[in-house]
């Protein structure tokens, strides 16, 4: 039996407040299952466990109060023979849906039976949309909401607001009544953002965007206190990466077309694979370096603040693909939908202000990584073909590295390699 504790959701995560359980005592679960969901300044982050074996207790329950990072959650009878993973080591992501095999509603994950139940939802009546006509959560949230007429009759307990702990905190504050809200996510969850957009005349409106910036501060202040950072720079000519890029494009869908900063994402996870002493993690005074290169991607939010999730095994994601799973992160991260995995182990990061209008970058590395890359926006210069001047559209590349771990002969050879993938996009 092994202790579910609190994980930390990255360097500026000191505690969370538990929203709800997606499990419940008896029920089965797999590694990599989302079982729990908490809220930090970050938003809500789904909780995932990395064990196979069964929920013995639940020692939480959801609520306002604060628990820091590493507090015991639940107690799970972990199944013999099975392989514990360490917090730090690299994790998997689970396989994609098209490769699980098919369940029946009532094996359903116990995830989505909890959401099924929850709602009031008959999983035997629900006609499954995913892989192999398997039950997903928006097909029961679906019929959950196909199921609900304006007027019908409902008992005290189905009116009882759904809303996360912090979102019933902030309606206190504000003498917001929950029960004539509307929430925004499809699992009719109210969260802070809905309680702060209703009574958006009563409160500061730097308020979500200063406790976002407060652990934003944390993370970056013990960056520059204890990562002796190195900056090297170079400018990487983009004219035939786009070429190619908009021969491929132009036999595409436009729903289905790859945006250049793809291909930069995808040629820094080549580019790291190849010099791996810059993906990894500084951890107990030294460097565990990482295999898979899970590539975090800043991402600025519509309220303000930043977030940085990682994309999986980006070094072997094809480009299309890599397009799908970048949509798929942003779409999440302004939602608040993020995954614990996707927050805490992020093995080298990429910033792209070229969309804000910045020529260069100089990012700062997001602890316990070891290394960031920064990129600029593409823009037309002079450079030398075979001795003869001509105007190019170039992108401004920087790297911010550990010099615990590495040097500028190491920061060097990543550049290089950088520069040589996007001259051959057609390889990536």
């Amino acid at each position: 039996m092994i202790d579910f504790v609190l994980p930390s959701l990255g360097a500026d995560m000191d505690e969370a407040m538990l929203v709800t359980w997606l499990v419940e005592p008896g029920d089965h679960v797999e590694y990599g299952q989302i079982i729990a969901e908490v809220e930090t300044d970050k938003g809500i982050i789904e909780i995932e466990c990395w064990h196979n074996g069964v929920v013995d207790e639940l020692l939480r329950r959801p609520g306002p109060d604060k628990l820091a990072v590493g507090t015991p959650l639940a107690r799970i009878s972990v199944e013999e023979m099975e392989t514990a993973h360490e917090p730090s080591e690299p994790r998997l992501p689970s396989a994609p849906p098209d490769h699980r095999p098919r369940r029946s509603p009532t094996q359903s994950p116990p995830p989505i039976r909890h959401l099924a139940h929850s709602l009031g939802v008959d999983m035997d009546k629900v006609a499954g949309t995913g892989a192999n006509g398997s039950v997903t959560r928006e097909d029961v949230q679906r019929a959950a909401r196909k199921s609900a007429s304006p007027g019908e009759e409902r008992s005290p307990e189905e009116v009882r607001v759904k809303a996360s702990p912090l979102a019933r905190a902030r309606a206190r504050e504000l003498g917001v009544n929950l029960q004539s809200m509307t929430a925004s996510r499809v699992d009719g969850l109210i969260v802070e953002a809905d309680v702060e957009s209703v009574g958006v005349a009563a409160i500061e409106p730097e308020d979500k965007v200063a406790a976002m910036r407060k652990a934003i501060t944390r993370s970056m202040s013990r960056s520059k206190r204890e990562i002796p950072h190195y900056y090297l720079a170079t400018r990487i000519d983009m004219d035939r990466a786009l070429t190619w890029l908009e021969d491929v494009n132009s036999e595409l869908p436009i729903t289905k077309r790859v945006l250049p900063a793809v291909l930069l994402l995808k040629a820094t996870a080549r580019a790291v694979s190849e010099v791996p002493d810059l993906n990894g993690h500084w951890l107990d005074e030294g460097f565990r370096p990482s295999k898979p290169v899970h590539l975090g991607v800043a991402i600025s939010l519509r309220e303000g603040g930043l977030v940085a999730p990682a994309i999986h095994d980006a070094d072997t994601l094809e480009l299309d693909e890599l397009m799908e799973h970048l949509r798929d992160l942003v779409t999440r991260a302004r939602a608040w939908r993020l995954r614990g995995s996707e927050m805490s182990d992020p093995t080298i990061t990429v910033t792209n202000l070229g969309d804000r209008g910045v020529d260069t970058a100089f990012p700062v590395i997001i602890p316990p990584q070891v290394a960031m890359v920064g990129f600029g926006k593409v823009i037309e210069e002079v450079v030398a073909v075979d001795g003869k001047p001509e105007v190019h559209p170039v992108v401004h590349a920087t790297l911010a590295a550990d010099h615990r771990v590495t040097d500028g002969h190491t920061g060097g050879l990543f550049l290089t390699a950088l520069d040589r993938l996007l001259q051959r996009p057609e390889d990536l």
